[in-house]
């Protein structure tokens, strides 16, 4: 399986969402790397498998969803997507690393950027954005969902360049969230 393959399969099947993400998080990585040395072809193969465990045909509920598309890409993709033996360790190690509720050290420069960039995709204009669209109708609870996000996550960059986006990032999703706040709950 190589990477045309899974890009078809990820908007076939990434629910709208994940081939968009995967976007972003290409570039953001462009941005971030700081000329970190790391596996390329690795880093790509992760950003795009990465959140396949989310993915409804894949799903399991109560199942974390990082450990399932480390599941699946070690038993479904890897073994046929042609990668050498020595870079599937590093694939498989980023995908479990990459969700922010995870608090274990990045170990690869590949796990630091997958998981950075991942997290800068929960900011700003996006973040908001990926909160509210994930439902359910209910605005007070998904702006607490996105509050509680960056708060937990506000701390959490380690790479200057992607410290500076972060801030103005984080800027922008309070504005967002304080007028919000203004807009729908200030009548309370």
């Amino acid at each position: 399986m190589d990477l045309t393959e899974i890009e078809a399969f990820t908007i076939a099947n990434g629910e709208g969402h994940a081939f968009a993400h995967v976007r972003r998080l290409k570039k953001l990585v462009e941005q971030i790397d700081a000329g970190l040395v790391y596996d390329r072809r690795a880093l790509e193969f992760a950003i795009y498998l990465h959140d396949w465990g989310a993915f409804a045909i894949y799903r399991r509920p109560g199942e974390e969803y990082a450990l399932r598309s480390r599941q699946i890409v070690e038993s479904e993709v890897l073994p046929i997507a042609g990668l050498p033996d020595s870079i599937l360790p590093v694939v498989l190690e980023a995908i479990e690393l990459h969700d922010y509720r995870d608090l274990r050290p990045p170990v690869s420069p590949e796990d630091l950027l997958l998981r950075e960039a991942d997290m800068l995709d929960f900011l700003g204009a996006v973040g908001l954005a990926r909160e509210f669209a994930g439902g359910p109708h209910n605005l007070r609870l998904c702006y607490e969902r996105a509050a509680e996000r960056l708060a937990v996550i506000r701390d959490r960059f380690t790479l200057p360049a992607v410290q500076l986006i972060a801030v103005q990032r984080m800027d922008e999703m309070e504005r967002g969230l304080a007028r919000l706040s203004e807009e729908c709950f200030g009548y309370l």
